[in-house]
């Protein structure tokens, strides 16, 4: 907010590099922009002080999805009031010339025209998938959509309104959907993790086969020599019986 001074009739309002200041005397725009620094009186002072830099709307909300499932949203949209000017007159940003609070609540206000937008797309969205898709689908999909819808409503734009970015840090279901889907999801993996275990002890069972196989098929290939080598020793020892007689 605007730094106000008070003396016995007069006030100086001093401003700062983020607030837009239009001060308005007998219908007749006296001061305006940002880092404004003037005198004025308060009975004939109209003042509005409307923010320009960038504000983080924190966001939460629900929606449901095709199977009738709720999913918890949670969001930062990042914006700016780029045309201070236009929105003054769209929402009323008016400020106590005396103290320079603002008279109604111009932010709650806002908040709650770009949390509604938000919603509308993500619904859109939300409500064409079924749970396991959205999740599975990430968060990347929504925050697509709720920054194109956002870029492109035109009550924002009437507004002065510009998205500076969108940020979709979590979907969640509710705890009892969220348990049984980490249930379900556990069992696969361990059908799929028991089904590895017993693909590896089959593969290990056959290649101890396929080595006794060979341990065998090795030993009676040497017997077969080894019978061979004795009838070859009992034909030489004939032989030489013979050549001797």
């Amino acid at each position: 907010m605007a730094d106000i001074k008070k003396t016995l009739t007069l006030r100086h309002l001093r401003g700062t590099p983020t607030l837009h200041v239009q001060h308005v005397r007998k219908g007749k725009v006296a001061h305006e922009g940002v880092a404004q620094s003037f005198w004025y009186h308060p009975l004939t002072a109209v003042l509005s002080e409307v923010p320009v830099g960038d504000q983080e709307l924190p966001l939460l909300f629900h929606v449901p999805t095709a199977d009738f499932q709720d999913l918890a949203v949670q969001a930062t949209v990042t914006y700016r009031i780029a045309e201070p000017r236009v929105a003054a007159t769209r929402i009323d940003f008016g400020i106590d010339p005396d103290g320079g609070t603002w008279r109604g609540r111009p932010i709650d206000q806002l908040a709650g025209l770009l949390v509604a937008t938000a919603q509308q797309h993500a619904f859109a969205l939300v409500a064409r998938l079924t749970l396991r898709d959205a999740l599975a689908g990430g968060v990347e999909p929504l925050c697509e959509r709720i920054t194109e819808g956002l870029d492109n409503d035109e009550r924002l734009a009437e507004t002065g309104i510009q998205i500076v970015g969108v940020r979709v840090t979590a979907l969640e279901p509710e705890k009892e959907v969220a348990r049984a889907l980490q249930t379900g999801t556990r069992e696969a993996l361990q059908q799929e993790a028991d089904k590895a275990t017993f693909e590896r002890r089959a593969l290990a069972v056959e290649r101890e086969r396929a080595i006794a196989e060979n341990e065998l098929q090795t030993k009676i290939e040497l017997a077969k020599r080894d019978e061979q080598l004795v009838v070859q020793q009992g034909l030489n020892e004939r032989r030489k019986v013979e050549d001797q007689a």
